[in-house]
């Protein structure tokens, strides 16, 4: 097969994405006060509801609801306030009762959209010409704004319609604006967040790739059946998998913000499918989608789409037909296989539940959940880049995750506010790198799923390391060792560095005697310099630590040597 660069020269992806999330962090199940548990015996959180036995009766779960209108207002989405319930019917041993119970046509959630940045790499992925009139697409972009993608005007859409290049048409929505540095920003629309109930976990024992086929047997734990779960379905307005991966990306990040859910893709709380098909560059009309499975991780997700897209042009490019079809994501083989003939709703046999009644969400609970909402990442992470100066890149990583632009605002926070010579911006920079690298790293290298609350280091200690970096009285290498040793003995850094003699010698007067001392003692490598070999100048900084014990700032005898050689 073709690399994806070279297919996506030619055709044109259309993706969109289906993204489960469980509502882990509530107390009990959708419709019955079952403990919400996946660490249990199996089998023991159940009950006449979760296993539809007759007469059991659902209750809905109030905070469930509220969670998912929640995650509609943090995504621009149009809160209904009249919904309903449907049994959605199908044959299989993870529903006991041989029925989903769902949303219909109208979900609590409808018609919203996020702004996706593309940078980097991941902006080369999309081809340049993928990209169509600047104005139209700026005027997409514009009309797209804060009150959605639903207010776009008439006019306007009449305007940028036909573009079949990344501005605007009517089918797929807004296109990208390219900015100068290469990245690109693009509005993916979001058709709607609807609610239903999880069904059970199936492990299928002795297949390959944990598959029912060619397995001995099949186990299945009721304890999931019935945990609340919102399915957000986006319009197929991704273009490559960079978006894909990078969109799901940032709605984990909105719901662990809001609280909902641990987002774990590890433990099966936050899944995705994803819905694939192309159409050549140049025309409008949507291909035949197939949509992949077993998309558990944001690697498989990027992985998975791009090997179907080179699938996908490679059978369309022999005269071959592409069949509505969902598809297994294999990542051992690295390759996708049929599961089944697609379903349409039809197959389900869809009609409203005659056991829940309609819901009517009164504006004052809509309300309630808007004022419960909290900082989100974009917002945080545009406030760390004006408050605390940080670069984008690494205020939108400590934004993203509530445990960690906690820790990193306290820290920063102590450093800031600190008795220290160094500037206060280059101290808040050094604790957000330390946060970064030595903090999650440390929390990492702890494994089992291990947070940064387990690695037993306080905002202060951190804080207090950062200032000692900042005012170079240690080295970067020698931070690292500060760190583990903090970790794992709990005392204060400055103690730490002092204890064991660790604090760099800055002082001029005591570092000039050295500099002088190792021009003179190396007569070759200065010349070498001299002669434009700038690489020698490392010889003689490790000559200078040398002589020094170690205990000179390396990089003040970096410069220091360049002056005296000149």
């Amino acid at each position: 097969m073709r690399k994806l660069s070279e297919v996506l020269q030619d055709w044109e992806a259309v993706i969109g994405l289906e993204i489960h999330t469980e509502l882990t962090t509530l107390d009990t199940k959708m419709f019955c006060n079952c403990k919400l548990s996946h660490d249990d015996e199996p089998n023991a959180n159940v009950c006449p509801v979760c296993l539809g036995l007759p007469g059991a009766l659902p209750v809905p779960n109030k905070r469930a609801i509220e969670s998912i209108v929640k995650a509609g207002l943090a995504t621009n989405c149009q809160i209904q306030k009249r919904s309903m319930f449907y049994r959605k019917h199908y044959f299989y041993p993870d529903m006991a009762k041989n029925f989903q119970t769902t949303q219909g046509p109208i979900a609590f959630c409808m018609h919203g959209h996020l702004n996706l940045e593309v940078a980097g790499q991941g902006a080369a992925e999309r081809p340049e010409c993928a990209f169509g009139d600047a104005e139209a697409a700026s005027l997409a972009s514009a009309s797209a704004g804060a009150t959605g993608l639903s207010t776009m005007k008439t006019a306007d859409v009449t305007r940028v319609a036909g573009s079949s290049q990344g501005t605007y048409d009517t089918a797929t929505g807004a296109g990208p604006v390219r900015h100068d540095d290469g990245s690109y920003t693009v509005p993916i629309r979001i058709l709607r967040i609807h609610m239903e109930e999880d069904a059970a976990k199936m492990v299928h024992v002795g297949g390959e790739e944990g598959r029912i086929g060619g397995a001995a047997e099949s186990l299945i734990d009721y304890n999931r059946c019935g945990t609340p779960l919102i399915e957000l379905v986006t319009e197929p307005d991704l273009r490559t998998p960079e978006e894909a991966r990078l969109f799901m990306e940032k709605l984990r990040r909105i719901f662990l913000t809001l609280g909902i859910s641990d987002c774990s893709m590890e433990k099966g709380s936050m899944r995705c499918d994803g819905n694939v098909s192309l159409r050549r560059r140049g025309t409008s009309a949507l291909g035949t989608k197939t949509e992949l499975k077993n998309l558990n991780s944001f690697k498989a997700l990027h992985d998975g789409l791009e090997y179907e897209i080179c699938r996908q042009a490679e059978v369309l490019e022999e005269g071959g037909v592409i069949y509505q079809e969902t598809r297994h994501w294999e990542p051992s083989r690295r390759r996708t296989v049929v599961m089944r003939v697609k379903e349409t709703a039809d197959d389900y046999r869809l009609f409203p539940d005659p056991d829940l009644a309609p819901f009517n969400l009164s504006d004052e609970f809509i309300e309630h959940c808007r004022a419960e909402i909290p900082e989100l990442p974009d917002e945080k992470r545009a406030r760390y880049e004006a408050d605390f100066g940080l670069r984008r890149a690494d205020a939108e990583q400590l934004a993203g995750d509530p445990a960690v632009s906690a820790f990193f605002e306290a820290a920063a926070t102590g450093a800031r506010d600190a008795a220290s010579k160094a500037p206060v911006d280059k101290r808040v920079r050094t604790v957000a790198n330390l946060v970064q690298n030595e903090l999650q790293g440390y929390a990492n290298a702890l494994g089992g799923g291990a947070t940064i609350a387990d690695t037993g280091v306080a905002p202060a200690q951190l804080a207090s390391l950062a200032v000692l970096l900042a005012e170079e009285a240690i080295s970067s290498n020698q931070a690292h060792e500060v760190f583990g040793i903090m970790a794992e003995t709990g005392d204060d850094p400055a103690k730490i560095v002092d204890e064991r003699g660790m604090r760099q010698v800055s002082d001029d007067d005591a570092l000039l005697p050295v500099v002088e001392q190792v021009i003179d003692s190396c007569p070759d490598q200065v010349q070498q310099y001299r002669d434009g070999n700038q690489k020698v100048i490392g010889y003689l900084v490790g000559q200078c630590m040398k002589a020094s014990r170690g205990k000179g700032n390396p990089k003040r005898f970096n410069e220091l040597l360049r002056e005296k050689i000149g």
